[in-house]
C-alpha cells in the first residue's frame, strides 16, 4: 500500500509554481494576481482564504481579498464581481461558497469572467471541460488528476467508481476519468443517493473517488483487493482526546481500507492540500492564456 501525499505533491506544485513566478520577476514580466472575495464570516471559509492568500505570499503571488458583510445584497457583489472581472490587473479570482441565502449562487458564478474564473465553475469552462478543450478544470478534481498523474496510477480500461455527483467534484470526476487520455480512458460508473446496491458496484471498483461527507462511509467489505482510493470527503467530529477538540474524518475507514489499498489518500493531507496548489496552477494559467490571447490581437 502507497500513500498518495498531498501534502508532499502540493508542495511540489508550489516550488514549481514559484521558480516560474522568479524567472518572471528576472524578465520585467507581470507576476501572477489571484483575488478571492469572501461574504460573511464562515469560520471554516475564513481559514481556507486564509489559507491561499498565504499560499500566494509563499510563491511570489500578488494577492488581493475582498471581505464583504454578511448582509450584503445580491446586486451589491454583481458590482463587486464586475469591478474584478473589469481589473486588467487581476489575472482570476474566486468567490468563495457557500453564500449567504439571500444569494443566489448559480447567479452569482454567472456573473464571473471566464476567462478569470479559476474555480472551474462557470457553465463556459465546464462545457470546455466535458468536450476536451483547453479551460480551467476545478481545483479538486484538478488535484486528483495530478496526484494519479505524479503516482503513476494506471487508470486506462480501469474501472472508476465516483460517489457523489456534486458539481465541484463527483460530477467533474466522472467526466475527466473518461475522458480520452492519462489520467483517464477508464470506464466509469457514477453512483449517489439514489444507486441500489452500491456495495455491489465499488466491490468491482478498480479505483473508487468518494466526495459524499459521510464520516468511514467506505468500509473495508465494500473494496476488492489492490484498490485505489481517492478520499476528498472532509468532515469534523467532535473528540474530547484531540486537543482542538475534534478530528478531522474522510468518506473512508483508512484503518481498514488501507490494508486492502494498492494507493490510497490519507485525511487530512491527501486530496485537501492540493486544491490550493491546483488554485495557483489555474490562476498562471489564466495570466497564460490571457498572453496567448492579447499576441493573437
Amino acid at each position: 500500500m502507497q500513500i498518495l501525499d498531498g501534502k508532499k505533491v502540493s508542495q511540489d506544485i508550489k516550488n514549481e509554481i514559484k521558480d516560474q513566478v522568479a524567472k518572471m520577476k528576472a524578465n520585467g514580466e507581470k507576476v501572477p494576481h489571484l483575488a478571492a472575495i469572501i461574504v460573511g464570516n464562515d469560520g471554516a471559509s475564513l481559514t481556507y482564504v486564509g489559507s491561499k492568500v498565504k499560499a500566494c505570499e509563499q510563491i511570489g503571488f500578488e494577492s488581493t481579498l475582498v471581505k464583504m458583510p454578511s448582509t450584503t445584497s445580491e446586486t451589491e457583489l454583481i458590482k463587486k464581481i464586475h469591478e474584478l472581472n473589469n481589473d486588467d490587473n487581476i489575472d482570476g479570482f474566486i468567490v468563495q461558497l457557500p453564500l449567504p441565502e439571500q444569494i443566489d449562487t448559480q447567479k452569482i458564478l454567472m456573473e464571473i469572467d471566464p476567462s478569470k474564473d479559476v474555480d472551474g465553475f462557470h457553465p463556459e469552462n465546464f462545457g470546455k471541460m466535458a468536450l476536451d478543450m483547453s479551460t480551467f478544470i476545478p481545483a479538486t478534481p484538478f488535484g486528483i488528476l495530478e496526484l494519479l498523474e505524479r503516482y503513476n496510477v494506471e487508470t486506462k480500461g480501469k474501472h472508476t467508481v465516483v460517489i457523489g455527483r456534486s458539481h465541484i467534484v463527483g460530477r467533474p470526476m466522472s467526466i475527466l476519468m473518461g475522458r480520452k487520455g492519462f489520467p483517464g480512458n477508464s470506464t466509469v460508473t457514477l453512483t449517489h443517493s439514489h444507486t441500489k446496491n452500491i456495495n455491489q458496484i465499488t466491490s468491482q471498483a478498480d479505483i473508487i473517488i468518494t466526495a459524499l461527507g459521510v464520516p468511514n462511509y467506505l468500509k473495508a467489505e465494500m473494496v476488492k483487493d489492490d484498490v485505489v482510493v481517492i478520499d476528498v470527503g472532509i468532515t469534523r467530529l467532535a473528540d474530547e482526546t484531540s486537543e482542538k477538540g475534534y478530528v478531522i474524518t474522510g468518506d473512508v475507514d483508512f484503518e481498514n481500507v488501507s490494508k486492502k489499498a494498492s494507493y490510497i489518500t490519507p485525511v487530512p493531507g491527501g486530496v485537501g492540500p492540493m486544491t490550493i496548489a491546483m488554485l495557483l496552477k489555474n490562476t498562471l494559467l489564466a495570466k497564460e492564456f490571457k498572453s496567448i490571447s492579447e499576441a493573437k490581437k
